[in-house]
């Protein structure tokens, strides 16, 4: 490590810190993405016997702690005690990649094979590993694929149970959470779209094509195919824009700006 630039040796240091794991291995993931940090905590973590060993008798005393006192699993007041320990707001957009990782069924629910299952994925069996885990967790949201399955993950999580739409309150505030992560300048648009005019639950059709059409038609449209397949929302969120003048000129109209 003595002959590597200080900046290299920083990022060896700061590898090594979050991942538990050796200088050597450090070195091999760091070389493998060009010295990338994001790229080097997915080399790292998608070989599944460099994984942390993970002590039960841990994982069973962090259940414990969480767990709500009448029911066999951590309920919100829980998780509000969890993200306090682990020095993350409960509204930050990583408790959903936490809960990604952990398989939750339900917002603002574990159940004890979610939490601990969740946590053995992640070699975590401390509250400080936990905290090293997050930059972790926050550098997938950068990887598409990852945000991909991420936002999948959030419709069925975030749905009331027994329900198979999203309630539109949920769905915005979901989208303007996830939205923030992947930069689509027209989210805001979207959003007043729907309350102005649509008023009623989301589809899982919809909530997945949204994702493709931020992804694949450019934000003035000019790549928009009107004989496409998209659903019928979102053709009529294109019809939106176009009424109100939202798209001047090749450029996005700011959403404070009176149409």
């Amino acid at each position: 490590m003595n002959k590597l630039g200080r900046g290299h040796r920083d990022k060896v240091q700061q590898f090594m810190t979050i991942t538990g794991a050796s200088e050597k291995v450090a070195l091999q993931a760091l070389k493998a993405s060009e010295w990338h940090l994001d790229g080097a905590f997915d080399v790292f973590y998608s070989q599944p016997h460099t994984k942390s060993f993970t002590d039960t008798r841990h994982l069973e005393e962090l259940y414990n702690r969480y767990k709500d006192p009448y029911a066999d699993m951590i309920m919100a007041d829980g998780i509000s005690t969890l993200c306090n320990d682990v020095q993350v707001d409960p509204q930050d957009i990583v408790m959903l990649v936490v809960s990604w990782h952990m398989k939750a069924a339900t917002m603002c629910e574990f159940s004890k094979q979610e939490f601990v299952g969740g946590l053995q994925s992640l070699g975590i069996d401390s509250l400080e590993k936990f905290r090293e885990r997050i930059p972790f967790m926050r550098s997938e949201l950068k990887d598409d694929q990852k945000f991909k399955e991420i936002y999948n993950f959030a419709f069925g999580w975030a749905k009331e149970k027994g329900q198979k739409s999203l309630a539109l309150d949920t769905a915005i505030g979901m989208w303007q959470l996830l939205f923030e992560e992947k930069q689509w300048p027209l989210v805001d648009h979207w959003c007043q779209f729907l309350q102005a005019r649509h008023n009623k639950a989301i589809s899982r059709d919809t909530w997945s094509q949204l994702l493709e059409f931020a992804r694949s038609v450019d934000p003035t449209l000019s790549n928009y195919d009107a004989e496409g397949a998209w659903p019928y929302l979102i053709d009529e969120f294109v019809e939106y824009l176009t009424e109100n003048s939202i798209i001047q000129n090749g450029h996005v109209k700011d959403w404070g700006q009176k149409f």
